[in-house]
């Protein structure tokens, strides 16, 4: 399942997360991945662990933790600390996978990368190229998302970022476990959350969207880690 959250930022959290990263020093992209991703990414990225790195990145991780639609649809367990990108010049990352299994910075355990996430911090008129495309059985989606939109799709996807041929796509990108591990369960209890919130606003809470409620938290107490 690929789902498109708008407004993570606004547009002025937007503005100020540029301006630090314009004006910040950047590194070649290969210093996070292994040697398959090396042989094919070609960007650049803020220091992993520079201080800017963390504080810019624990200030998206509060914005998402926030929003409702992220939390409904990966209910999510683990967050690694989000990474910052940037592309121009005919900088691109070919098809890949991600790992399976990240470490998480100043934490004592690791991730399994249930499900992938870009967030855009540069509107698409702001660069040519440079979409992000997504692989599934469905065939290849191509994403270009408004500053400040992110993108959520599960991390066993090929996936890989065209050639931005002008101009500088600037974007953060995380991974998330999730307390359901398996992605259809995954998929049903986001939709049957969907329709008892959009039934709600109609109805009520009637006694059949209460129902559905309990059906909602059983299956959680069902297939949840945590």
């Amino acid at each position: 399942m690929m789902l498109h959250i708008p407004a993570v930022l606004t547009r002025e959290e937007v503005v100020a997360l540029r301006q630090k990263l314009d004006a910040s020093n950047w590194v070649d992209g290969r210093e996070t991945v292994g040697a398959q991703g090396a042989r094919v990414k070609h960007n650049r990225q803020l220091a992993e662990h520079s201080p800017l790195s963390i504080k810019l990145g624990q200030l998206v991780l509060n914005a998402v933790r926030k929003h409702p639609l992220f939390f409904a649809a990966a209910l999510p367990l683990r967050i690694v600390p989000p990474l910052f990108n940037s592309y121009s010049g005919g900088e691109h990352y070919g098809l890949h996978i991600d790992g399976s299994v990240r470490e998480v910075l100043h934490a004592d355990y690791r991730l399994r990368t249930d499900l992938s996430s870009t967030l855009f911090l540069s509107d698409p008129d702001e660069y040519q190229g440079g979409e992000l495309e997504v692989i599934d059985t469905y065939g290849a989606h191509e994403v270009k998302l408004p500053a400040g939109d992110l993108i959520l799709y599960p991390s066993t996807s090929l996936h890989q970022v065209k050639p931005v041929t002008e101009g500088t796509r600037v974007s953060a990108f995380f991974w998330t476990q999730s307390m359901i591990r398996d992605t259809q369960q995954r998929r049903l209890l986001f939709e049957l959350d969907q329709h008892i919130q959009s039934l709600r606003i109609k109805l009520g809470d009637s006694p059949e969207i209460l129902g559905l409620t309990g059906h909602y938290h059983n299956l959680m107490r069902m297939w949840a880690e945590t």
